[in-house]
């Protein structure tokens, strides 16, 4: 990456001009502070880590939210949480140094696709607004859940009662804290895209704010039907090309495909690269 294109990606980020889009690949480098293991973030790690380190059968290999699924069916969703809230919720991990340089830019508004809870970590003591996806509610249009944080605690929110101002925090596929709210099986992923491409999955402030906005994408690999749905509706309204960047290293046929039809542009390198810069 030249210093000009690192100097405007920073720039855009500090403004707001340019939003943050994370992906597992932001979490590579954090491991238990007692085993040492690596924090499940991919597709394969997490269904190694629910089945106890076993591979499951290649059709259930292909997508957590198919594994996901799978338990689900045959435990109960109750086991998909409590496997999502031990691994993100009581674990110990290391602090990814993509979340430690973010908490000093602290971007005005994150998308992180991640589980855990080290964006939110990353803000705080600072008052914020944080968005968890949820699915197959009854008795609410709306597939997600509002909290404000005051710089001490998080409370439950309505819209009407949230600072536009402050930075927001959208985690779609939620996290253990402050209340769990996950989405994660097949199920829940049909509901929560159907209902996001209805409109109903973005509070309407976050529609406001997000109109124009460009995004850099870091950690995400875009090989997987899931993830591209999720990102197209995300980052609806953005900006005329570019609508942002990719930061992959090794893309794939298929990746660069939908980039281009996405109007993002692609940078070759890892997310490394834009740290190096960052002083």
């Amino acid at each position: 990456m030249d210093n000009a294109l690192r100097d405007s990606l920073l720039a855009g980020l500090h403004d707001g001009g340019i939003v943050p889009y994370l992906g597992p690949g932001a979490l590579a480098d954090v491991v238990d502070t007692k085993t040492g293991a690596p924090m499940p973030a991919t597709s394969e790690q997490l269904i190694l880590a629910m089945n106890g380190g076993r591979p499951m059968a290649p059709r259930l290999m292909y997508e957590f939210p198919r594994a996901a699924m799978n338990v689900e069916l045959k435990r109960g969703r109750s086991a998909v949480t409590r496997f999502l809230n031990t691994t993100y919720g009581a674990t110990r991990w290391t602090r990814s140094v993509l979340h430690d340089w973010l908490k000093g830019v602290r971007p005005p508004y994150v998308i992180d696709i991640n589980r855990d809870t080290q964006l939110l970590d990353s803000y705080a003591g600072i008052p914020h607004t944080l968005i968890l996806g949820c699915a197959r509610l009854g008795g609410s249009a709306y597939r997600f859940r509002l909290h404000r944080h005051d710089g001490a605690a998080y409370a439950p929110a309505t819209p009407e009662e949230i600072d536009t101002a402050q930075p927001i925090l959208f985690k779609p596929m939620g996290s253990p804290k402050p209340k769990d709210s996950y989405i994660a099986s097949d199920a829940d992923y049909v509901d929560y895209i159907t209902e996001l491409m209805g409109g109903f999955a973005v509070p309407a402030f976050v529609k406001a704010r997000r109109a124009g906005k460009r995004y850099l994408l870091l950690g995400l690999r875009l090989d997987r039907d899931t993830e591209r749905m999720v990102l197209s509706d995300l980052i609806h309204g953005a900006a005329p090309e570019p609508a942002g960047w990719a930061m992959i290293a090794e893309t794939t046929a298929k990746e660069r495909r939908f980039l281009e039809r996405a109007g993002i542009e692609l940078i070759e390198e890892d997310w490394q690269a834009l740290l190096g810069g960052a002083g």
